[in-house]
């Protein structure tokens, strides 16, 4: 006599929470509540642990026209389709889980956790120390990069940094500041040439610029008009011939490492380096519309570890178990072993240099890929096509809330 099955969507409330609870991946745990229409009011916020580390999503470009913007999973393929209309037309940053938004027209800035609807109004960029000297011709590059140093949805103990004004100034927000509060280098008014990434690290910020050099700011204990200033802890040690593309920071297991990355700037074709096809915009100049061919696509990435305690930084190949996410979002390690589908020792990476991608009329999004450390070899992550001049796709960390 053949046994009956168990009628799994009979299953009691109670046990069905428990079960939800034992997900470590945020793509289960949404999934769960689809497997039966009982199941669908498990997967609550209360019901699991949104603490836990996640592996980015790559968030693709908006699509004309729809509000819907999908997240693709590395670990299934999993494509996530979600409405978030208020990042319609927005240029998009991320950190913690939260996107850093800079509209078309005004530049005015938010934040928006894109799973929850939460969003955050911040100054307007206009806030900050002499912005009509530094301001940007297009309003949406005046933000470089954006960094939390705690989430939002957790505390309200946190900082936003930036790098804006042409990518040459540090500045802040605190939740009650009605401006943003400039940075400056200790003992000296002296301007940077350009800063490119930064990171909460330890209780401090720190930030590389295009010299190469590593500065740390301390804003833990921040109070009244003085300003905080920041001074330079390690060097990359390059040759001053050495040529500087994009360079970011990320933490991983307790230590930092600097990272260049080769080929995003524009430059003349070469016949080791495969043409993207996308349509340049003609630039003119006093004689006239420039005819020549450009190219851009990512060739190579060193990496250096820091040594904090004597100030020094070593290039490196080996990552060991960790993969790298570079791109508009805050520079971040995961552990491989802890999420199928990621890659240990591998740099994954989104078209994010908007200085070079803008020259294109397709925008930016072909750019991105996964690079292996081992032998320089780069391959595709996500095998669509997905361009935008507003936001190509970029890595966002899932939480609920």
């Amino acid at each position: 006599m053949a046994q009956e099955l168990a009628d799994w969507s009979e299953l009691q409330y109670d046990l069905l929470v428990l079960i939800a609870r034992h997900l470590n991946l945020i793509e289960d745990y949404l999934n769960f509540g689809t497997v039966y229409k009982s199941w669908h009011s498990v997967p609550t916020k209360n019901n699991f642990n949104n603490y836990l580390s996640r592996a980015p999503w790559l968030m693709l470009a908006e699509e004309d026209g729809n509000s819907i913007r999908k997240f693709f999973s590395l670990y299934n393929g999993m494509i996530l389709n979600k409405r978030i209309p208020k990042a319609s037309r927005k240029r998009c940053m991320e950190s913690m889980g939260w996107l850093i938004m800079v509209g078309e027209d005004e530049g005015e800035i938010s934040m928006l956790h894109p799973f929850s609807g939460v969003q955050i109004e911040l100054p307007h960029q206009n806030t900050t120390v002499d912005y009509h000297n530094h301001r940007t011709g297009w309003k949406m590059g005046f933000i470089f990069k954006a960094v939390l140093s705690a989430n939002p949805s957790h505390t309200f103990d946190y900082l936003l940094m930036v790098i804006e004004g042409n990518m040459r100034f540090l500045s802040f927000w605190r939740p009650g500041d009605i401006r943003w509060t400039r940075v400056t280098l200790q003992a000296t008014n002296r301007m940077r040439t350009a800063f490119f990434d930064l990171i909460y690290f330890n209780g401090q910020i720190y930030a590389v610029d295009y010299s190469g050099d590593l500065l740390v700011c301390d804003v833990a204990d921040v109070v009244g008009p003085q300003p905080t200033k920041y001074h330079i802890v390690a060097q990359i040690p390059l040759q001053p011939q050495d040529r500087r593309e994009q360079l970011y920071i990320v933490e991983s297991l307790g230590s930092l490492f600097v990272i260049l990355r080769y080929g995003v700037q524009l430059r003349l074709p070469k016949d080791d380096c495969d043409r993207i096809p996308l349509t340049l915009i003609p630039i003119a100049d006093e004689r006239g519309v420039q005819d020549v061919e450009h190219t851009y696509g990512t060739r190579n990435f060193r990496v250096f570890q820091v040594d904090l305690a004597v100030g020094k930084m070593a290039e490196t190949r080996e990552l060991g178990d960790t993969a790298f996410f570079l791109g508009a979002n805050t520079s971040l390690s995961v552990q491989a072993s802890q999420f199928p589908g990621i890659k240990p020792n591998h740099i994954y990476f989104t078209d994010d240099y908007f200085v070079t991608y803008l020259a294109y009329e397709e925008g930016g999004g072909l750019d991105m890929g996964v690079f292996k450390l081992a032998d320089g070899s780069i391959q595709p992550h996500y095998n669509g096509v997905s361009l935008s001049r507003f936001c190509p796709p970029t890595w966002v960390t899932p939480t609920l809330y």
